[in-house]
């Protein structure tokens, strides 16, 4: 697929034109192509072929006409003009925190910086500071962000951000004068990977609240602090973290919370329907001329404009603010109709607890059923189970499911899908199973055709319940499988079968957009933690927030069924 590489080119052409000052309509549409590429589920070549493309909201005929060159020739010629009037290395300073493309515009006008080399020479002799726009404090958080770029590893998993925002948190709770704080950012809206980690603070003394964060026995690293705004690299217990905390009046609060939070380009759209309505919003609040029309709440800046509330995890731009004009915004699943758990592992396997353990885990969480899902005899690395080590593990699980009433503990098993898309175990055994995941664990690199086939082939086995973590992804460390989503997920909808979406925020598979893709083709989803101990059942909200991010619904995740409901659906899967 070459929907990463088009996506890649739109955006850095967006970023390119934003150096140079051209039209911001342009660039606001380039920006949203390259979106809605990137996050498009399809093979962008098919969808060009097939003339669904030019259908795609966001991809206007100038735009289509460049993707299908790309297709044809391997190049894009708008792009290869753009770059040839700037300095490919300028590129780099917007990996820089701090350095957005009007940031490197200006040094690049005004200093000749060409380079990050560069930009570090003029932060040295003064120059940067002296720039209007610039100053010491900003010279020097640029020169903070240059070191923590050349030592950081980029993005970080939300699991981490949401580590550091507790930390920050937790401090500011016990802090007098402090109000309300609230997380902001991509964090809030729970995208898989963050950046840095955004905290708001209502408080009547900025300064003091600053002041005592960058203070913290838990900073490493302060990068700013101002008066109403710090900037810190802070310890977790596994990586640093840059965390950035603003201090906002009550009345502009909730004006920047709907800000900060994003994202970006769902902020614009919001910003476009201000002006149509001669209002202007900015992160201070929703005002008509001079006057304030909204600003303490996020509720009153939405229904000022004219829309529901929109949930933050629904904030990226893709049709939520028209579902919110027509009153048509889903009611999103939440962790509170979660009655089960469909992904576990014991000692059995690879798993550090023994079943009693997990299930009494599962019972302080409320929970109605878990199902005991250990590894097929393939999965060697993960001490898989055997033939006759399955049949005296399903039997264990049997005897200690019946020593509790109050809920229900099935015994699964997560399967090997092989090479020719068979299951690990034949299907007399299987049919002793009462849930079955499929998952590949070996070959992913495989070409497009051969891992697409092995999944639909298991989909075809009447005992086989749900897809695991369906292209393999492992966030940050391995790229997901090659794998015909679409074909995926339309045979998921012929057979019935369940698609996972993987709790583990290493994994976080199905992807939000996949998972909007499932439903809006009528395949039900379960959400499993895939936990190898009883901390990982936490994992959950994690995989709730994917959910909806891809506007699931109750309705629409089998976790949230009754236990008569569920048991009636696992009977009913393997009659197809």
């Amino acid at each position: 697929m070459k929907n990463a590489e088009i996506s890649g080119l739109f955006s850095e052409m967006a970023d390119i034109m934003e150096i140079l000052g051209e039209d911001v309509f342009r660039i606001n549409s380039y920006r949203r192509v390259a979106r809605v590429i990137g996050d498009m589920p399809a093979d962008v070549e098919e969808m060009l072929s097939t003339g669904k493309l030019s259908q795609t909201p966001g991809i206007g005929k100038s735009s289509l006409a460049k993707i299908e060159e790309f297709v044809k020739t391997g190049k894009m010629t708008a792009h290869q003009e753009l770059l040839r009037k700037i300095p490919q290395t300028l590129l780099e300073l917007l990996k820089i925190p701090g350095m957005g493309p009007k940031g490197v515009k200006a040094v690049y006008e005004r200093l000749k910086v060409k380079s990050i080399a560069e930009l570090k020479k003029v932060i040295e002799n003064g120059k940067l500071a002296s720039l209007p726009g610039f100053a010491e404090k900003k010279a020097a958080l640029i020169a903070k962000g240059i070191a923590f770029l050349e030592t950081s590893t980029g993005r970080i998993r939300v699991d981490q951000a949401f580590e550091a925002a507790n930390i920050v948190i937790g401090f500011f709770k016990v802090l007098p004068g402090v109000r309300k704080i609230r997380m902001a950012g991509s964090l809030r809206r729970c995208t898989e990977t963050i950046g840095d980690v955004d905290i708001l603070v209502e408080a009547g003394d900025g300064k003091k609240v600053i002041d005592a964060f960058v203070g913290a026995d838990f900073v490493q690293q302060i990068l700013a602090a101002g008066d109403t705004k710090g900037s810190a690299i802070i310890e977790t217990s596994t990586i640093p973290v840059h965390v950035d905390v603003r201090v906002v009046p009550a009345k502009s609060f909730g004006a920047a919370l709907q800000y900060f939070t994003g994202s970006k380009q769902h902020n614009v759209q919001l910003r476009e329907m201000a002006v149509k309505a001669k209002l202007k919003l900015n992160e201070y609040g929703l005002f008509r001329g001079e006057q304030m029309a909204a600003g303490g709440t996020e509720e009153q800046i939405y229904e000022k404009l004219g829309l529901d509330y929109i949930e933050p995890i629904l904030r990226e731009d893709r049709g939520e603010i028209e579902a919110a004009i027509k009153h048509k915004l889903p009611e999103l699943v939440c962790l509170r109709d979660i009655n089960g758990d469909f992904h576990m592992h014991t000692a059995a396997s690879d798993g550090a607890c023994e079943i009693e353990e997990m299930v009494e885990a599962a019972r302080n969480r409320g929970y109605k059923f878990i199902c005991i899902t250990d590894h097929s005899a393939s999965s060697a690395i993960a001490n898989g189970l055997s033939p006759r080590r399955l049949v005296k593990h399903i039997e264990r699980i049997r005897r200690v499911a019946s020593r509790f009433k109050d809920i229900a503990v099935f015994a699964g098993a997560e399967v090997d899908i092989l090479a020719d898309g068979k299951l690990d175990y034949d299907n007399k055994l299987l049919a002793e199973l009462d849930f079955a995941i499929g998952s590949i664990h070996s070959g992913m690199t495989s070409p497009r055709e051969k891992v697409t086939m092995r999944t639909l082939k298991a989909m075809d086995n009447p005992y086989l319940h749900c897809i695991g973590h369906p292209t393999g992804r492992l966030i940050g460390e391995r790229e997901p499988m090659d794998l015909d989503i679409a074909a995926v997920i339309k045979h998921a909808a012929e057979t019935q079968t369940a698609l996972e979406i993987n709790a583990s925020p290493y994994r976080l598979d199905l992807k939000d957009v996949h998972v909007k893709m499932a439903i809006e083709s009528g395949v039900k989803l379960v959400i499993g933690t895939d936990s190898h101990n009883v901390m990982q059942l936490a994992y959950m909200g994690f995989g709730v927030a994917a959910a909806g991010r891809g506007w699931a619904t109750k309705d629409d995740v089998l976790n949230t069924l009754p236990l008569a409901k569920l048991k009636s659906w696992l009977a009913a899967k393997r009659k197809k």
